[in-house]
């Protein structure tokens, strides 16, 4: 059995934006709104792989730590929401819509 490398390619569009070609989704299993990594290796090359929604993130793993942590030296800290604080919120995000699925605004990115 001989060892071929697959290679395809793609384009940036004005925004920074590229469709991942369908063999590179194929062998990632890769679905809409899935997360994709990017490891930028020593000689400059990148390694595209698929981000399994199970793998823990270090940066959100601290903070969840340091919260609980938190929570269970100063238990006395946690007070509840009030009725007025969630009214105010709600009045304030009541009219604003939110597209998951449109691209980022050139600000955003």
């Amino acid at each position: 059995m001989t060892n071929s490398l697959l290679v395809t390619e793609s384009t940036l569009t004005d925004r920074y934006q590229t469709t991942v070609p369908d063999a590179v989704r194929k062998v990632l299993h890769l679905n809409k709104r899935e997360k994709i990594r990017y490891t930028i290796q020593p000689d400059g090359n990148v390694l595209l792989s698929r981000v399994d929604m199970y793998e823990a993130d270090p940066v959100l793993d601290n903070f969840l730590s340091f919260l609980a942590n938190d929570i269970k030296n100063n238990p006395l800290h946690v007070k509840a929401v009030s009725h007025e604080l969630v009214a105010r919120i709600q009045s304030l995000v009541a009219d604003v819509e939110v597209d998951l699925d449109a691209p980022l605004n050139d600000e955003d990115e």
